[in-house]
C-alpha cells in the first residue's frame, strides 16, 4: 500500500491524492507512488478522467530539499531520470487530467501541475520554479513544459528569478486555466473531469495523443499524425454510435460505450 499517494475513484473520476504532511514535499518514495497511481489510473477502465490534488492547504511545495542535499552528482544521475519519468507518467495518462492547485505549487509541485492537461487554481494559490535559489534548475520537466505553455521569455523570467507567481498572474499568462475561490477548486476540478465520464474514450485518447505528439514535430508531420488517428477512430464502436445518434437524434445525445 502506498504511504503518501492514493488513487480514489468515484463515479468514473479518479483523484490522485498527494498526502505527505505538512507540505507534500516530493521525496523519492512519493515520486514512485505518483508513478504507480498514474499507471493504475491509465490502466483502469472505470477511470475516465483524473484530478491531481494535494489537499485543502497545499498542492505540493516542491521536492524534498533535505533528501536532495545529501545526494552526489552520481546519485542524481541515477535519480533524475526516474524523477522525470515518474512525473511524465502523469502527463502520459491517456485520459483528461486536471490539477486542482491549492496553496503552494512550487518547484516539483509546479512541474507536477504542468503534467496535467488543464490547471484550476485557488484564488490564493502561488506557483513558481524557485530552484535557481538553490543553485540548480528545474529537473522534473519545468524548463520544457513551462516554456511550451507560457512561451520562452516568460518561462525564462520565472525560472531565472525563481519568483513566485500568484494566481491572477498565472491565469493571465496561461500558466493556469481557471481561478476559483479556494474552497471551490477541488469541486470545480471534479466537475470538469466528470463531464468526460460518458464521453467517447478512444476519441479523447486520440485527441490527447495527437495534440501532445504534434507539439513535438513540424506541421506536416503533425497533420499526418492527426490523419492517422482520425481514420483509426472509424474502427471504434463509439464512432458508429456517435454518428448514428447524430443522424437519428441530433448532436449531443449519443450513449457511448467506451469501445
Amino acid at each position: 500500500m502506498a504511504e503518501f499517494v492514493r488513487l480514489e475513484v468515484d463515479g468514473g473520476v479518479a483523484t490522485l491524492r498527494l498526502d505527505r504532511p505538512k507540505m507534500n514535499a516530493l521525496n523519492a518514495q512519493m515520486q514512485e507512488e505518483i508513478r504507480a497511481a498514474a499507471t493504475e489510473a491509465a490502466a483502469r477502465d472505470d477511470v475516465k478522467a483524473v484530478v491531481v490534488y494535494g489537499g485543502e492547504r497545499v498542492f505540493a511545495a516542491g521536492a524534498d530539499v533535505k533528501e536532495m542535499a545529501e545526494m552526489s552528482y552520481v546519485d542524481m544521475v541515477e535519480r533524475s531520470g526516474k524523477l522525470q519519468s515518474a512525473f511524465s507518467s502523469v502527463a502520459a495518462i491517456p485520459k483528461p487530467v486536471v490539477a486542482a492547485v491549492t496553496g503552494y505549487a512550487l518547484g516539483g509541485g509546479c512541474e507536477l501541475a504542468l503534467c496535467a492537461d488543464v490547471r484550476f487554481a485557488a484564488d490564493d494559490a502561488v506557483l513558481g520554479q524557485p530552484e535557481i535559489l538553490l543553485g540548480i534548475i528545474p529537473g522534473a520537466g519545468g524548463t520544457q513544459r513551462l516554456t511550451r505553455l507560457v512561451g520562452p521569455s516568460r518561462a525564462k523570467d520565472i525560472i531565472f528569478t525563481g519568483r513566485f507567481v500568484k494566481a491572477e498572474e498565472a491565469l493571465a499568462i496561461g500558466l493556469v486555466d481557471r481561478v476559483v475561490p479556494a474552497t471551490s477548486v477541488y469541486d470545480e476540478a471534479v466537475a470538469w473531469a466528470r463531464q468526460f465520464t460518458g464521453a467517447a474514450t478512444y476519441a479523447l485518447r486520440a485527441a490527447k495523443e495527437t495534440i501532445d505528439t504534434g507539439l513535438e514535430v513540424d506541421l506536416p508531420t503533425g497533420l499526418a499524425i492527426e490523419r492517422q488517428q482520425f481514420a483509426a477512430l472509424f474502427a471504434t464502436d463509439d464512432r458508429r454510435i456517435g454518428m448514428t445518434s447524430f443522424v437519428e437524434q441530433g448532436p449531443g445525445k449519443a450513449a457511448f460505450t467506451g469501445r
